[in-house]
């Protein structure tokens, strides 16, 4: 249980924020801008719960997936779990029973929709339309991920699941425009 009595430490007003670990880095660092694109695209699904109805349970749930990838990205590899990416008494990691999740909630859901037969323009209803901009604010998150992977170790399990998430958001948003029925579709070179 996190209990927190004081919003402020003050101990970022150097520019630098604390990890996992003990140890600090730059509020600029590349692992800390992928954990800000994880909260950001955790905000984002927050706003599509709001009208997502039939999808909010799912919702929710990778609303703490995502508390779970961001304290993960917090701990360097090895810095409190030995060599790899393991999940221990006090390292949070995404492991792949997360993922599955996913792509079984993907093909579940997808078993709903009809094959698609054009390109998808977010939009349609509301629902739909803040279920797309969650799944671009996830593609965001991905590439802060991707970044930093380039840079320091990242869990192979934590790129995949923000990979897969972002499929999960746009079927769902197909869903929420009446199983697909009500999509935007794109028009190549209708405005020329």
């Amino acid at each position: 249980m996190v209990k927190l009595n004081k919003i402020y430490t003050r101990t970022g007003d150097d520019g630098s924020t604390g990890l996992v670990d003990g140890s600090r880095t730059a509020k600029h660092a590349a692992r800390i801008e992928a954990i800000g694109a994880v909260d950001e695209a955790n905000s984002a699904i927050g706003l599509a719960v709001l009208t997502a109805v039939e999808s909010a349970d799912d919702l929710r749930r990778i609303q703490n997936d995502l508390f779970d990838l961001g304290a993960d990205l917090a701990t360097p590899k090895g810095a409190l779990d030995g060599e790899g990416f393991e999940p221990g008494e006090m390292v949070l990691r995404v492991v792949d029973g997360q993922v599955e999740w996913l792509e079984n909630a993907i093909d579940t859901a997808n078993e709903k929709l009809e094959p698609l037969t054009s390109f998808v323009l977010p939009g349609g209803n509301e629902a739909a339309a803040r279920l797309h901009v969650a799944r671009a604010t996830v593609r965001r998150a991905e590439r802060a991920m991707t970044a930093l992977a380039q840079v320091e170790p990242v869990n192979p399990a934590a790129l995949r699941y923000i990979n897969r998430l972002s499929d999960l958001l746009f079927t769902l948003a197909r869903l929420a425009n009446d199983g697909g029925a009500a999509d935007v579709t794109w028009v190549p070179g209708a405005n020329r």
